[in-house]
């Protein structure tokens, strides 16, 4: 009974370490890659965007038909969150009080859309993110 009682308290404690995984690291490279084989226009990032050009993990501009977005890649996710937070930061204040609506993260990956994203647009992206 006792030697039962300690394997399921082994069990309950392997099962409770584990967790769930953590969040994604994903490839530029990958990343740019998957979005020129579904023919989108990927275009360097514009000069005047610093945060994606001090992006550790780098960046690239896709031009959608009716939109456009900025994905910035950190080196880790919580590099990736630092980049969301100066993209925050650094909003004008006409910006500001909309940015949620145009800044998204996924792992390591920041997204910064020209305007809202349309579900086709954003699953488009989201779905080149590629570890």
């Amino acid at each position: 009974m006792l030697r039962a009682s300690l394997l399921a308290i082994a069990l309950a404690l392997l099962v409770a370490s584990c967790g769930p995984p953590g969040p994604k690291t994903y490839s530029e490279a990958k990343s740019r890659a998957c979005a020129e084989q579904h023919h989108l226009k990927v275009v360097p990032v514009p000069a005047s965007d610093f945060v994606a050009n001090i992006a550790l993990g780098g960046a690239f501009r896709v031009q959608l038909r009716r939109n456009a977005v900025t994905v910035s890649f950190g080196n880790t996710p919580d590099n990736g969150a630092k980049l969301a937070d100066t993209y925050r930061s650094v909003a004008a204040k006409n910006v500001r009080a909309g940015i949620a609506d145009v800044l998204r993260t996924n792992g390591n990956a920041v997204m910064l859309w020209h305007q809202h994203p349309s579900d086709a647009d954003l699953a488009l992206i989201q779905n080149c993110l590629k570890t």
